[in-house]
């Protein structure tokens, strides 16, 4: 069973954090922080984008029925 987390810690630590292993020894700020800016950009756009559907669905009049989990 240690095996599995093992594995586990192997495929996190030695190949999905690689990228930002590499992001933290880098010598330059701005080319450290392109990531950082990227997934602000991504965040950022992801909450306009249902801010708008807010509105939306607000405009039409529907509101979430809490027992059912439908809109109305």
């Amino acid at each position: 069973m240690t095996s599995f987390f093992y594995g586990i810690e192997n495929l996190f630590v030695n190949y999905l954090f690689w990228p930002l292993d590499q992001l933290r020894y880098m010598h330059s700020w701005w080319g450290s922080n392109w990531f950082n800016s990227i997934l602000f950009l991504i965040g950022a756009g992801a909450f306009i984008y249902w801010v708008i559907q807010l509105q939306k669905f607000g405009e039409e009049g529907q509101t979430w029925d809490m027992e059912t989990q439908t809109y109305q």
